[in-house]
């Protein structure tokens, strides 16, 4: 399984690299981890794009999956050959910038969707199995912290 997780809000500003989250930003990325750990969710690596909002929204997302961010230059927003870069990885895990992301889901699967900060996709050879926008990822946490 792959997953794209667009990262989430961020300030705005110069230098782009170094945008960091803002406070509803923080809240997307620990929602998106969330999710996936509530949806019983297995990934086994995670690759951020370096530019530190994808980074801040990596490390949030994996804290609850219990999974360490490796940088990786290939995802900082331009086009990414997303069969090298998850070669041998299993179930991955991506954070990274649209428009590139949208185009990969694009070329994996047909789909015409538009990538939501801090929205997340799910794919599954080749097939779009799931797209969540932030609030229906902070719907799923909050339902499952009204039922714990």
């Amino acid at each position: 399984m792959l997953w794209l997780l667009r990262h989430a809000e961020a300030v705005d500003g110069f230098p782009d690299d170094e945008r960091r989250l803002t406070e509803q930003g923080t809240r997307q990325a620990e929602a998106a981890g969330r999710a996936l750990s509530v949806l019983g969710t297995h990934v086994d690596a995670c690759l951020s794009s370096p530019k530190l909002r994808a980074l801040q929204t990596a490390q949030l997302a994996c804290e609850p999956l219990g999974l360490t961010v490796t940088p990786e230059p290939a995802l900082a927003g331009e086009p990414f050959d997303v069969h090298a870069l998850t070669a041998g990885l299993g179930d991955v895990l991506l954070v990274g910038h649209d428009p590139s992301f949208s185009l990969t889901l694009h070329d994996l699967t047909g789909v015409q969707a538009r990538m939501k900060k801090g929205g997340l996709a799910g794919i599954s050879k080749g097939e779009l199995v799931v797209l969540m926008r932030p609030a229906e990822l902070a719907a799923i946490t909050e339902l499952a912290e009204k039922v714990a």
